[in-house]
């Protein structure tokens, strides 16, 4: 089997850690409010990501984009229509409720509308949300991964639990033209965060992985996700020259115990800024775009827009002309070898995105080290904007005296 793919099987596939609080909470989601109890605490207020302790204001502006949203909200009111009154109470959250923040990779989080329990019809309805707010390539990915999860159900044995409907979906505040809100789909590989203010977007932060990445064979044959990503990231690295290479790698190994301390945790390996991590100090790290040539820049620029252009047409330019004002400022750096066949770590970081991608090692299946067949990706949006907050908090401070 090539590192490079995964053609579903695996050799003796079986759950690496029957006995971890996460895979006894896949196999009974109820279970989760007391074996994952730490994921239920209060989460700090919110700041957001600095890379020295403070944040960096002027970034963002209440302002008209000229992209329409309102796709996006009819498409959340035809949802909200389709629910019953305890659905409905589920489901729509306060604007400013903590839930925004209690998102995690690893299991469907016992906040808003339990997609398990949902009919066809609402199921649809959530899925055409997800896809008004996203661009066909977004929405692909982020289905894609839904999908991956029942592969991997399929080969651990647990498709009651594992499998595409394992996700819950919540909106904060009401759907509204002028007023801001949003939604929030999680669950397994899955965390997308919806912000919306009058026509602007923000999507972060948005978690998108899958275990495994590729399908080669049986009724999904050719179903793969995030290796764009993948490429796009191996062919920047192999842009730079030798000395700017060394300034990158900032790591050699990939392994844990090749690392120093606080650089890996078990749940979401080398990356940094995954869940419950909305405020983590993050300094720059590797070479910065101000020490690339014009065509490194642009593979840089190529590398963040494959991430970008998960918003959608419109959106997505405004949210490049922001990265690119700030291409000097970029930093990317990397973890592992460089070979075509070696798992690695990338992230591109800016005072405007924060961009992570990690091969992990097996958490249902029995890789004890990263693979390629395992990914995991997060983009995050720097200095307090995250979850749409910045512009949450301007909005209040000229148009209310108090969150309504």
């Amino acid at each position: 089997m090539s590192p490079r793919s995964y053609r579903g099987h695996h050799p003796s596939p079986r759950v690496t850690a029957p006995e971890s609080p996460l895979v006894k909470a896949w196999s009974n989601p109820e279970l989760v409010p007391s074996l994952l109890s730490f994921l239920l605490r209060e989460p700090e207020a919110f700041k957001g990501l600095t890379t020295g302790g403070e944040l960096m204001g002027g970034l963002y502006k209440l302002e008209s984009v000229g992209h329409t949203t309102a796709a996006i909200r009819a498409r959340a009111e035809a949802l909200l229509i389709l629910l019953d009154g305890k659905q409905r109470a589920a489901a729509l959250l306060p604007i400013d409720s903590p839930d925004w923040m209690r998102w995690f990779n690893g299991v469907e989080m016992p906040h808003g509308l339990s997609l398990r329990t949902a009919t066809h019809t609402q199921r649809h309805a959530v899925l055409e949300l997800v896809r008004a707010s996203l661009s066909t390539r977004g929405y692909d990915q982020v289905q894609g991964a839904m999908l991956l999860n029942e592969v991997l159900g399929e080969l651990v044995g647990n498709t009651s639990i594992l499998n595409a409907w394992n996700y819950a979906i919540a909106i904060f505040g009401a759907p509204s033209a002028h007023e801001p809100w949003g939604w929030q789909l999680q669950g397994h590989h899955v965390a997308v965060n919806c912000f919306i203010l009058g026509d602007q977007i923000v999507a972060t932060p948005l978690f998108i992985g899958a275990e495994p990445a590729i399908v080669d064979e049986g009724p999904l044959m050719g179903l793969s996700i995030l290796q764009e990503e993948e490429r796009a990231g191996f062919e920047l690295l192999h842009a730079l020259d030798p000395a700017q290479r060394d300034t990158a790698v900032i790591f050699e190994s990939m392994l844990q115990q090749n690392l120093p301390p606080g650089r890996y945790t078990s749940a979401d390996q080398r990356m940094q800024a995954g869940a419950f991590r909305d405020n983590a100090i993050l300094p720059y790290e590797g070479v910065a775009g101000a020490d690339m040539t014009a065509s490194q820049r642009a593979k840089l620029a190529d590398l963040v827009e494959l991430y970008v252009s998960r918003l959608p047409s419109g959106h997505d330019r405004v949210k490049m002309s922001e990265v690119m004002r700030h291409v000097s400022e970029t930093h990317f750096s990397w973890i592992g070898s460089s070979g075509p066949e070696d798992p690695f770590y990338y992230k591109v970081h800016s005072p405007v995105i924060l961009i992570e991608f990690d091969h992990h090692s097996g958490v249902a299946l029995d890789n004890p080290q990263p693979e390629k067949f395992h990914v995991h990706t997060l983009v995050r949006t720097p200095n307090g904007n995250d979850y749409g907050k910045d512009l949450l908090r301007q909005h209040y401070e000229h148009f209310h005296t108090e969150p309504k």
